[in-house]
């Protein structure tokens, strides 16, 4: 146990309401201060939810004693509030999309360096059960070496399609997928994307495909889609010796939804029934694989230790920075027609 770490959260719609609020409380690293918001709306919500305070800024926040913060607001915003977050010497976790762009990523992780004061990035899929045992069949062996990854975000919701405040499908499922592909495959030298826009250019992409060539040689496929009506698996890992497939989400989130939390369902956290369970595939052969627990309550237990200085911050902000560089390429790749090249 370490000094709790006395955490802000701010921003108290979907994010920050079901997947940041209950995961802070129910890490005994973290003392949760309370929200910042200026909704009337938003901070009735949370009196009623989490009987805890809210404050008018990030400065009030501060003299009340916060030595971090969580940002769950719409992405348009997450830079500008980081930066101001850091400059009074908060730690922080910013939702993803990190940014809009790679440069305003990078001046971010820059003025972090700069001051030294933790950042990180809640890249909370890293901690998916079906992630989690894709690494651990990669790490064994049992896939062989791994040649394509294929990976997708779908769902049918054409209508309203994806939130504004997202920044559209490439960026809000795009975050997960690239942030996902690079640590399976490492860095990528080659970027090919289509973007489809309901109402045409100039709107909120619905439907996108990104392929990238990893320097490794993995080609990784990677879809998000509001308006897709058949969605595809969730991950279909193919190596030299066998293919993980897994279909559905990782069920962390609709145990959130549902108002459990780490701290009300314990060690039954996390943990996929049997008939959610990806198989490792060869030829006709199928072999059911049991999913590692789901462990999103991991993430601010690991930030809180950063903030005492007793280990890395779960998520490199340069991490971030990196796969919204692949972004930025998608979206000249998908403007363009063409593939891409990084350095």
């Amino acid at each position: 146990m370490i000094t709790p770490v006395r955490v802000g959260l701010v921003g108290y719609g979907f994010g920050g309401r079901y997947f940041h609020a209950p995961l802070i409380a129910s890490a005994q690293d973290c003392e949760f201060l309370g929200v910042v918001t200026t909704s009337p709306e938003r901070r009735a919500q949370v009196a009623r939810d989490l009987d805890r305070p809210t404050y008018a800024s990030l400065e009030e926040l501060a003299r009340a004693g916060a030595e971090a913060v969580a940002i769950s607001t719409p992405a348009a915003t997450h830079v500008t509030l980081a930066q101001e977050a850091l400059k009074l010497g908060l730690a922080v976790v910013c939702d993803k999309p990190f940014a809009l762009d790679a440069e305003s990523a990078r001046e971010t992780a820059q003025l972090a360096d700069r001051l030294g004061v933790p950042l990180t990035v809640y890249q909370n899929r890293r901690w998916d059960s079906d992630f989690r045992t894709l690494r651990r069949l990669i790490d064994q062996g049992r896939l062989g070496t791994l040649t394509r990854f294929e990976s997708r975000f779908e769902r049918f919701e054409p209508e309203p399609g994806p939130p504004a405040a997202g920044g559209g499908t490439l960026l809000d499922f795009g975050s997960h997928l690239v942030d996902q592909a690079l640590v399976l495959s490492g860095p990528v030298e080659r970027v090919y994307a289509q973007m489809h826009h309901r109402d045409g250019e100039g709107t909120l992409d619905d439907d996108v495909f990104v392929a990238l060539t990893h320097h490794s040689g993995v080609q990784s496929h990677l879809w998000g889609s509001w308006r897709q009506g058949a969605p595809g698996p969730r991950f279909r890992a193919a190596g030299t010796s066998g293919t993980y497939l897994v279909d559905g989400m990782d069920g962390q989130e609709a145990l959130l939804l549902a108002g459990t939390s780490p701290a009300s369902e314990g060690d039954r956290w996390g943990v996929e029934p049997e008939d959610r369970w990806g198989q490792v595939l060869r030829g006709a052969h199928a072999e059911p694989v049991p999913s590692v627990r789901g462990a999103w309550d991991l993430f601010y237990p690991a930030f809180a230790a950063a903030v005492r200085g007793a280990g890395a911050v779960p998520v490199d902000p340069w991490d971030a920075v990196a796969t919204a560089t692949v972004l930025d390429a998608a979206r000249a790749s998908a403007r363009s027609g063409r593939t891409v090249r990084l350095p």
